[in-house]
């Protein structure tokens, strides 16, 4: 079995940045499977992250199966809910969204999903899971009915950063929402990076390499691209 937790520790340890590409499995085309795993293989991708706020169809096991065929990157679940758990996965992320108060995301959500987490082998990675502003209303919002903390609230942000790590949470994820007309501010990222010891995630919002090199030189340990190479599959392309 993979140790996916301890080799992002190690990362962390030795500087060496993380990158993730997340797929949403409402928006894989199976056509296009043969050049999205392609263009996965030949990308600087470290993980594939598989998730989204909804997931209507019911083809997870069947993608990450097919996945796996071709491509040797760990594949770590970013649900959200219980009915998107899969045993092909290498790991889940088991997200607490503690930037808002619905208990359904805060801790109902896991207690459904612990039985079934029970009954596989997947590593079970805790995530303290903080939605930040990001100019428009995502689909986590709206699917959370929780609202994201204002992107100028560093304070609040390192406060709940910190709750979680002293919870217990293994990551932290600061995290703009698909889609996000802005990603996480800079000097957020620096100042939680400077002040937890986990490993601090970044998603949403970041639409070009650069934008992945400042979420890294402002203290990422793992950004993760969702939207943008779905949109561009030549995303990482020199």
């Amino acid at each position: 079995m993979r140790n996916i937790y301890k080799n992002i520790l190690q990362s962390k340890a030795n500087n060496e940045k993380l990158l993730a590409i997340l797929l949403d499995p409402d928006k894989i085309v199976w056509s296009m499977m043969p050049n999205l795993i392609s263009k996965i293989n030949q990308s600087p991708a470290t993980h594939i992250f598989i998730g989204g706020s909804l997931v209507e169809n019911n083809i997870l096991d069947e993608l990450i199966i097919e996945i796996k065929k071709y491509c040797p990157l760990p594949i770590v679940l970013f649900p959200g809910n219980p009915s998107q758990i899969s045993d092909k996965a290498d790991a889940i992320l088991f997200l607490s969204l503690i930037s808002g108060r619905n208990s359904d995301f805060l801790i109902e959500h896991q207690v459904k999903a612990a039985p079934i987490l029970k009954q596989t082998q997947l590593e079970i990675i805790s995530t303290g899971y903080i939605l930040i502003e990001s100019g428009s209303k995502t689909a986590v919002e709206r699917i959370s009915k929780t609202k994201p903390i204002n992107r100028d609230n560093l304070n609040l942000v390192l406060s709940t950063a910190q709750a979680g790590e002293m919870l217990g949470n293994k990551l932290i994820y600061l995290e703009a929402g698909s889609g996000a007309k802005q990603a996480v501010p800079l000097e957020m990222i620096e100042k939680v990076s400077e002040n937890i010891e986990i490993p601090l995630l970044i998603g949403g919002g970041i639409i070009d390499l650069q934008g992945i090199q400042n979420a890294y030189k402002a203290g990422a340990d793992l950004v993760i691209i969702g939207t943008a190479f779905e949109n561009d599959l030549n995303f990482f392309n020199p």
